[in-house]
C-alpha cells in the first residue's frame, strides 16, 4: 500500500460513495486507477466491506467486555456480532478484550445489551460508554 491507496482509502473513509471521478480530481490520478486500486484493495482484504453511517437519533454506546483469560475471544466476538443492534465488534488489547458498538433505540436498548452481555458464561465485566458525538475526519 503506498501513498496514493492511503488517500483513496481517507476520502472513502469519509464518504463510501464519492465517484471514481471526484476521487481521481482530487488526487491527481485517473478515474481508472483508482478504479483498479480499489479493487486491488477489495481483492487483497485491505477494503473488507463499505458502510454507511446514520445518524438516526439512535443512542449509540461502546460497551467495553473482560472475558475469562482461558476464553477464545474470537468465538466470543463472533457470536456477539450476530446481535441485533450491534454494529462493530473490535478485539483489542488492554483491560477489556472485546468492543461492542451498538445503536440502540433508547437507554434500555443499551442496558439490555449490556445484561445480554453479562448473562454470557464467559464474560467477567462490563464498561459501557455513550457516544455523544461523532466527526469523520
Amino acid at each position: 500500500m503506498d501513498d496514493l491507496d492511503r488517500q483513496i482509502l481517507d476520502i472513502l473513509r469519509r464518504d463510501a460513495r464519492t465517484p471514481y471521478t471526484e476521487i481521481a480530481d482530487e488526487v491527481e490520478t485517473s478515474e481508472g486507477t483508482v478504479r483498479n486500486r480499489v479493487e486491488r484493495m477489495m481483492d487483497d482484504d485491505v477494503i473488507e466491506r463499505f458502510t454507511i453511517s446514520t445518524r438516526t437519533g439512535n443512542v449509540q454506546a461502546m460497551l467495553e467486555i473482560s472475558v475469562a483469560v482461558d476464553v477464545d475471544t474470537k468465538g466470543v466476538s463472533e457470536r456477539m456480532a450476530e446481535w441485533d443492534e450491534v454494529d462493530f465488534v473490535w478485539m483489542v488489547s488492554g483491560e477489556q478484550d472485546v468492543v461492542l458498538v451498538v445503536d440502540a433505540a433508547d437507554t434500555r436498548g443499551v442496558n439490555d445489551l449490556i445484561t445480554k452481555a453479562r448473562d454470557q458464561e464467559e464474560v467477567v465485566s462490563t464498561k459501557t460508554r455513550l457516544i455523544l458525538d461523532e466527526e469523520l475526519g
